[in-house]
């Protein structure tokens, strides 16, 4: 699927993506006091979860949202073939200091491929693809992930205009589609790695991200790839 074809299919289901959440409770975390709400994805049975600042935006302004596509590799094990623990956390402090939700959307693992999948299309990278070829490689869209619940549920929340804490501007359009008025983007980009530079690359060269990669630092290398293997890629943001 294209991602002028995702964008019609959002179009065409506006306004005709039920959703149901659950009750508000406190979130205690590293990155400040939270609280949380569970949201179900009444027509594929997905559950979502925002998690939010109990205090208004600061100085009045729109509040920041970011919607993080789950990561198992990166968000539970701090996987450094990709940046979407380290973009997790930042986006939770942004949060806590400036207000606003995140919403993480599960469901949307490799970009709406699936965990099983991801890890195929990592082998593929291993062997000198890069993000896109392998998808395209394994018959996959490139980016899979649709936004009607996530644009829903943030209408049931009141979130009619937001700040995207994202380098994706395709979310921005997506959510435009959905009828969710985005005033600003908010650029999310953390130190880019040896491990991960040719993916942020790619996303940046085919994809249209927002990177600038050229002004960050690079980690050091913790464990490189064997002999013959590019750098390592994920595909998400």
């Amino acid at each position: 699927m294209t991602t002028s074809e995702a964008r019609n299919e959002v179009r065409a289901e506006r306004g005709t993506h039920p959703v149901s959440g659950g009750p508000i409770v406190q979130l205690p975390s590293e990155f400040g006091e939270f609280v949380a709400q569970a949201w179900t994805d009444l027509v594929t049975g997905a559950e979502h979860l925002a998690i939010s600042s109990p205090l208004p935006p600061v100085d009045g302004k729109v509040p920041l949202v970011r919607l993080h596509s789950e990561c198992l590799t990166g968000d539970v094990f701090g996987s450094y073939r990709c940046d979407c623990g380290e973009q997790l956390a930042y986006a939770l402090e942004k949060i806590n200091e400036e207000g606003g939700t995140l919403l993480y959307l599960r469901g949307q693992e490799g970009r709406g491929i699936g965990l099983a999948n991801k890890i195929k299309a990592y082998a593929l990278q291993e062997a000198g693809f890069d993000t896109v070829e392998a998808n395209e490689h394994l018959g996959l869209p490139v980016d899979a992930r649709r936004y009607n619940a996530a644009a829903q549920i943030l209408a049931e929340m009141g979130l009619h205009d937001v700040r995207l804490l994202s380098n994706n501007p395709d979310k921005q359009n997506r959510l435009a589609d959905a009828g969710v008025n985005v005033v600003e983007m908010v650029p999310t980009e953390v130190p880019s790695r040896e491990q991960n530079i040719r993916y942020l690359q790619t996303k940046k060269d085919r994809m249209d991200h927002r990177l600038v990669l050229d002004a960050q630092t690079t980690e050091p290398v913790t464990a490189l790839p064997a002999a013959g293997q590019g750098p390592f890629q994920h595909e998400q943001d």
